[in-house]
């Protein structure tokens, strides 16, 4: 029976189990928007073209499914390049629809034409420009191979006009072969035994956990092993929540603003075990003096992470969740091998539990309001219990500090691009995936205002989303640096003419609270948490509070600035 283009694309989507599709109308996408009227696959039409694929990004990370997205030609399209860029340095798998002016007139600048298949190509995990709709079932299917194996990540298409208003006979692939893409899973015997036998020397090893742990849902593993040789865990900012915040063998994420114990812990580490995450700058510090005294073990499925930007000894290349559980088993079939062990590190154990006990993450009291104090309020008031989204600068670095993250895909963040205007939108996508669960945006009063718009989508959607603005009227994170290091010149970054977020929210059909002291946070948050409504809270915070610890640009781990 033969099918539309647009048709093709509604009943493929049908069969990949989309439920949820984040979009905005244009004159390119009238066929596909008009095919989708007729079907139960729900439409969540944002505000703005980069808040659709940020939400569709919120979505697949809170659900572990693939986010879709879909826009309109030209500006339509362009506007989605920060959100698939996004996605794309923290391996999220998305795949983008854009549609296209006829093909006939793509390459003679017509109205509202973009060449978006080569603007996304670096920031793209594949894209496709649909030529014949005869090739859009196909293509479909390898959009969504490609998103959600290996290595995850954004996959764009382009779809015509006139390719979505031709027609063909419609069969959906079965399954999906392409031979210059294979990735590897299961992680080489060999290479596994011989990491086996160097941890079961080592005298101070510590596991280092990225982002991989929760894409490959590997977290069960890594707790067994965790606790099966008592390695300290540290996590990079996208592991938090693969292991749990409250674990005693857990020691906080790593890096510029990363515990004490962490980084003194890879500091003096002799064996580090890197799974799922790509030793990043942030992470790393000064590469050159990064982990001097210690052999690196490093699990990836990404065999271009390996070495990339810090030397391993031992590269493994597969599936994080497939690799811990073969390390498993191979600890349970050879014991013999580790009878020394647990020895070997109690002197290591008691030194990194020392470091915890003596440089925890703290903040000075001086009768203002804390930012780090509202999020250790919304933790205990929570219990953990919650999906909470960030925008970037202080107030991801404090929710990364001060909220115990005890569950994978509890904490939706960009990492890898630092996008302002993120944790909003994303919010909003966590919430269509789970509407009876409590997200929280923790933002700051600058990134909220990139994509504030997104309050008309969640009060029209009746989506429950709770923004917490920690409002310190400046651009907190830069307004640190040049503190720290240009003797306070705030070029640029004091936000004092910000709007009324509550009227704004109330102009919105949104709830809105304000907190200007302690003794009023635990009641306001109680109940903004259960009114059932979009909300917003405008909390005044110290404004020139700053994240400490941290380690200068440039600077090893090991030289950190504390309180």
């Amino acid at each position: 029976m033969k099918k539309t283009g647009a048709q093709i694309f509604v009943e493929s989507l049908k069969m990949e189990g989309v439920d949820t599709i984040f979009c905005y109308p244009g004159g390119a996408t009238l066929n596909i928007t008009d095919a989708l009227h007729y079907s139960d696959i729900h439409q969540v039409v944002v505000r703005h073209e980069q808040a659709a694929v940020h939400a569709a990004d919120g979505y697949s990370r809170a659900s572990g499914r693939v986010g879709v997205s879909l826009v309109t030609s030209g500006p339509g399209a362009t506007n989605t390049v920060t959100g698939i860029a996004t996605a794309y340095m923290d391996s999220i798998p998305l795949v983008i629809f854009s549609c296209q002016v006829n093909t006939m007139l793509i390459g003679n600048d017509a109205f509202q034409e973009a060449d978006i298949v080569g603007i996304t190509r670096p920031c793209t995990k594949h894209n496709y420009l649909v030529k014949d709709v005869k090739d859009l079932a196909r293509i479909i299917k390898e959009a969504f191979f490609i998103a959600r194996s290996g290595r995850p990540g954004p996959v764009l298409v382009d779809i015509p006009k006139d390719v979505s208003a031709a027609s063909c006979d419609f069969k959906y692939p079965d399954k999906v072969f392409i031979r210059s893409y294979q990735p590897t899973y299961i992680g080489h015997p060999g290479q596994i035994k011989r990491a086996l036998k160097t941890i079961a020397v080592s005298k101070k090893p510590v596991l280092y956990t990225g982002g991989g742990i929760i894409s490959s849902g590997a977290s069960e593993e890594l707790l067994k092993f965790a606790e099966k040789l008592s390695i300290p865990v540290t996590n990079t900012l996208m592991g938090l929540g693969g292991f749990p915040g409250d674990h005693p063998l857990f020691i906080g994420m790593l890096g510029m603003h990363g515990t004490y114990a962490a980084n003194m812990a890879i500091t003096e580490s002799d064996l580090i075990i890197a799974i799922g995450s790509r030793f990043d700058d942030r992470a790393t510090g000064k590469v050159d003096e990064f982990a001097p005294h210690a052999k690196i073990i490093h699990i990836d499925i990404d065999p271009t992470s390996i070495s990339k930007n810090i030397k391993v000894d031992i590269p493994i290349v597969g599936d994080s969740k497939n690799v811990l559980k073969k390390m498993l088993e191979f600890l349970d079939a050879n014991k013999e091998d580790f009878k020394n062990y647990h020895s070997n590190i109690s002197e290591w154990l008691q030194k990194v539990n020392k470091w915890k006990n003596d440089y925890p993450l703290t903040y000075v009291k001086n009768g203002t309001l804390k930012p780090q104090y509202v999020i250790e309020r919304i933790y205990e008031l929570t219990q953990g219990n919650a999906i909470i989204s960030t925008e970037v600068g202080q107030n991801q670095m404090w929710a990364a500090q001060f909220f115990k993250f005890l569950k994978p895909r509890t904490i939706l963040t960009s990492g890898g691009l630092g996008t302002m205007g993120y944790g909003f939108p994303a919010s909003i996508g966590a919430q269509v995936a789970f509407p009876k669960s409590l997200v929280i945006d923790i933002a700051g009063d600058g990134s909220i205002q990139m994509n504030i718009q997104e309050l008309a989508t969640a009060v029209q959607y009746k989506l429950p989303v709770k923004i917490v603005i920690l409002n310190n009227r400046f651009l907190g994170m830069v307004r640190q640096w040049q503190e720290l290091f240009y003797e306070k010149r705030y070029t640029w970054t004091h936000m004092d003419y910000a709007p009324d977020f509550v009227k704004l929210a109330e102009a919105y059909g949104a709830a809105g609270y304000r907190i200007t002291s302690e003794k009023e946070v635990d009641d306001v948050l109680h109940k903004a948490f259960n009114n059932g409504k979009t909300t917003i809270i405008d909390v005044r915070v110290n404004p020139e509070e700053c994240v400490y610890p941290m380690v200068p640009a440039g600077a090893p781990l090991k030289d950190m600035l504390l309180v």
